[in-house]
């Protein structure tokens, strides 16, 4: 027989199948039956368009969304008058929930801090060894078959590292370069200097973080306004020898400034994230000794997309509970974040 509360939520899962296997792992499922009925159905492409989903629509209090999720628009809403709250097991919720949600008091929440704490790992790990010139010197040696004399690198003892926006990522990483022996810069239009002094570093504008730091990491949403936000203008700021990095988006960077930059010789590059992406074959930047490419992965990806998973059910428990969200989104955050 089964354990469920008389007074057990409803949940509908709106994911692909992929993205349910992977989020949802034994674990994480058995907490969430412990606390919610989960209907046997869930959307494909649509909401509307299968009946049976339709018909189930009525008795849903709450929709668990993630990667592949249609999206939940002013029709979806009116067909499903319990829904409570949309809970989604991955990031960013703009593309899926309609404005309508929040006018109706949906509660509405994100999983993107569990995947911001692996591009924040991922982003530590690229600025020490981005401090040694590694990844130059990995190609160096991989192309020369000869030893390259590391000692010629500016090392990373007292470098100055710039964050470029104060985001969820942002924050993680400056809060983790604590324990290094680093100096922090960070820009953001939305931080005070007080708060910057919380995270350990110091807040400038962008020209300034641009011209005085050794290693310069992206940090900004994709937002209108940030579109190419890092220009030829401010990629010339950049010292001789100095390292961009993005774990962001690729089209926050003017694509071809930093190609020009890169093949040139004058600056370096760790880039998680392109513009295009991905590059096309004949890229140059795929075969430069002073970039390093990778394919996307400083999200969550095996084993860590399950945190996704954990974090949207424990907002469950907390909604079954009569608890707030921890990581609810509202209207007035939708304008500066990604």
């Amino acid at each position: 027989m089964s354990s469920e509360p008389d007074s057990a939520l409803t949940v509908m899962l709106a994911m692909n199948d992929a993205s349910r296997d992977r989020v949802l792992v034994p674990r994480v499922r058995a907490r969430l039956e412990a606390v919610a009925t989960v209907l046997p159905v869930g959307p494909g492409t649509t909401f509307l368009d299968d009946p049976a989903i339709a018909a189930a629509l009525p008795e849903v209090d709450v929709l668990l969304t993630g990667w592949g999720c249609p999206r939940i628009g002013p029709e979806v809403l009116d067909a499903a008058p319990k829904l409570q709250a949309i809970l989604h097991a991955a990031g960013t919720v703009k593309a899926i929930v309609a404005p309508e949600a929040y006018e109706r008091g949906i509660q509405v929440s994100s999983a993107a801090h569990a995947n911001a704490l692996p591009v924040a790992e991922f982003t530590v790990a690229a600025i020490v060894l981005a401090g040694k010139r590694a990844f130059r010197l990995a190609a160096q040696y991989r192309t020369s078959r000869t030893k390259a004399d590391p000692h010629g690198m500016p090392g990373s003892y007292g470098t100055t590292v710039g964050l470029l926006g104060a985001s969820r990522i942002g924050r993680m990483v400056a809060e983790r370069l604590r324990s290094f022996d680093l100096h922090v810069l960070i820009s953001d239009p939305y931080l005070t200097a007080a708060e910057a002094a919380g995270l350990g570093a110091e807040l400038v504008g962008n020209d300034e973080l641009f011209r005085r730091s050794d290693i310069v990491s992206v940090h900004a949403p994709l937002l209108p306004e940030t579109a190419g936000l890092v220009d030829a203008r401010l990629l010339g700021l950049l010292r001789d020898g100095s390292v961009l990095i993005n774990t962001a988006r690729g089209k926050i960077v003017d694509a071809a400034a930093l190609e020009r930059e890169c093949v040139a010789g004058r600056i370096d590059a760790v880039l998680d994230v392109t513009d295009p992406e991905p590059l096309p074959p004949d890229s140059p930047l795929l075969d430069l000794p002073n970039v390093f490419v990778t394919p996307h992965v400083a999200g969550a990806v095996g084993n860590e997309i399950a945190r996704l998973g954990e974090l949207a059910v424990s907002e469950l428990e907390r909604l079954s509970a009569g608890k707030p969200l921890h990581h609810a989104i509202t209207p007035s955050d939708l304008g500066r974040i990604a």
